[in-house]
């Protein structure tokens, strides 16, 4: 290969890269997470009514930001929660909640919701809000989404989103956040540490 073919296939890779990077950079959202969380109470709407974390003071509460069209992170988490309150004695049980907060409140209705965390488990409540409400109490906790754009001709579409679990102690304050997928051994030693 002749000098000039090589300096024309380097210029050729370097111009792919920078067109991929380009792509990429203009394909993601721009979320702006400077300010520290402050996390704190809010009030959002289940399908029973209105809910506040302040309805469960003197219990430990595991706040999950997500959707129910996720179609493998939420079921993963809420999966490893569920595993985790079955190791927990029925006293303990009583004394947890989990919270889902929809962050696709234009698909996730109250009634969709109580669905949808029925399946998990009875200690899990499905809520929901405008999406100023939700964008705030996101924002509170330091949870981030963003609705993608639908393929072509489709409909449908996905909601990245971050996927960690706040744990609230029995007073309010946030005493743990926990990583996607947590073993449910330690969703549990967290929990009795909180109470």
């Amino acid at each position: 290969m002749t000098f000039f073919r090589k300096v024309l296939l380097l210029l050729a890779i370097a111009g792919l890269g920078i067109g991929c990077v380009y792509f990429y950079k203009t394909q993601q959202p721009v979320v702006d997470i400077a300010a520290p969380p402050t996390q704190g109470g809010f009030t959002l709407r289940s399908s029973a009514g209105p809910v506040s974390l302040a309805d469960f003071r003197g219990k430990v509460v595991l706040l999950y930001f997500g959707y129910t069209f996720c179609p493998d992170i939420c079921p993963t988490n809420l999966a490893a929660i569920t595993q985790a309150l079955t190791l927990l004695t029925p006293e303990e049980v009583a004394r947890v909640r989990v919270v889902f907060v929809s962050v696709d409140p234009e698909r996730d209705t109250p009634t969709r919701l109580a669905e949808y965390v029925a399946f998990f488990h009875p200690a899990m409540v499905g809520v929901t809000g405008t999406p100023e409400e939700v964008a705030d109490v996101a924002k509170r906790y330091g949870a981030v989404y963003a609705r993608q754009p639908s393929p072509p001709g489709e409909s449908w579409y996905a909601v990245d989103h971050s996927a960690s679990t706040y744990l609230i102690a029995p007073d309010g304050r946030q005493a743990a956040t926990l990583p996607h997928d947590p073993p449910p051994s330690e969703i549990v030693k967290q929990i009795r540490r909180a109470l």
